[in-house]
């Protein structure tokens, strides 16, 4: 699949947990579009071992995303009611209790296979029974959309591979500088330190004092 940097993140309306305690119908990202910025995250599967950590990661980091407008989106293939029984098991039990923001139930796998994140595809086997090649589970993508509904930054993980949540505030604050200052983000650079200008006599300057 070809890469979403630069388009619009695709549209779906789901059913999803939000609150930790609450599932509602027709779940979209749309609501975010002209308000605020999206960090949309894919991990494989409930009450597993890996994606509690992260999901536990996200919401310990929530309030730094919500300083910088924006709201963190969770999403798995498992269903909703699957969701909620994580979200009401306590952390010392491997479950997810106190994660707040929301997590979206696609258990058709629709949305998966439109961020291209989907692990396994499914095709006929030589008797024409319909098989899944490969895991039936998304992988650990992550997609930085901003308020216009562009996506703007993506990483996608192999299943076992855990992300680095700081890393993705990281590039809040790159995109953010870049909007606010117009000026771009050198390799390893964080908030606080300097940029340059996107010119040949910006980076000049810059490569000269560093």
């Amino acid at each position: 699949m070809r890469s979403l940097i630069g388009k619009k993140a695709p549209k779906f309306s789901a059913s999803a947990v939000v609150d930790g305690n609450k599932i509602v119908d027709n779940f979209s990202l749309a609501q975010y579009e002209g308000n605020k910025y999206v960090v949309f995250f894919f991990y494989p599967m409930d009450f597993t071992f890996v994606c509690p950590t992260e999901l536990h990661a996200f919401q310990e980091k929530l309030e730094e995303f919500e300083k910088r407008n924006v709201a963190v989106v969770g999403c798995s293939v498992d269903s909703q009611f699957s969701h909620l029984a994580w979200l009401n098991t306590p952390k010392k039990d491997g479950g997810i209790q106190g994660v707040k923001y929301p997590i979206i139930a696609d258990f058709s796998k629709s949305i998966s296979e439109s961020f291209g994140v989907l692990a396994g595809a499914y095709a006929p086997d030589e008797n024409g029974n319909w098989v899944c090649e490969g895991a039936p589970v998304a992988y650990r993508g992550l997609f930085l959309i901003d308020k216009n509904g562009l996506v703007r930054h993506s990483v996608i993980n192999d299943l076992p591979l855990g992300r680095n949540v700081d890393e993705a505030l990281r590039m809040v604050d790159a995109l953010q500088h870049f909007e606010e200052y117009g000026e771009v983000c050198p390799a390893n650079w964080s908030k606080g330190k300097d940029a340059m200008k996107a010119t040949e006599e910006g980076v000049a300057d810059y490569l000269s004092n560093h």
